[in-house]
């Protein structure tokens, strides 16, 4: 994430925090697509409200790490 704000600046794009907010936030969507592949071939959960619960956590876990790993990345 530093490395990537650094080139950013090198070429004075003014658009750089956005970029750096998205480059240290996209661990959270790497943990939510693992998510699904743990869902799928990992666990043997069955049923609405196991599928539910299991989403709803995993994507507000996820969303956590976006904005957190986001802001420490600005």
């Amino acid at each position: 994430t530093i490395a990537l704000t650094y080139f950013q600046l090198a070429v004075e794009d003014h658009r750089w925090w956005w970029r750096s907010v998205f480059s240290g936030g996209s661990t959270g969507l790497f943990v939510a697509a693992y998510c699904g592949f743990y869902y799928v071939y990992r666990s043997d959960m069955t049923g609405f409200m196991q599928t539910s619960f299991f989403f709803g956590y995993m994507l507000l876990m996820c969303y956590g790490f976006f904005l957190m790993l986001g802001t420490i990345g600005f």
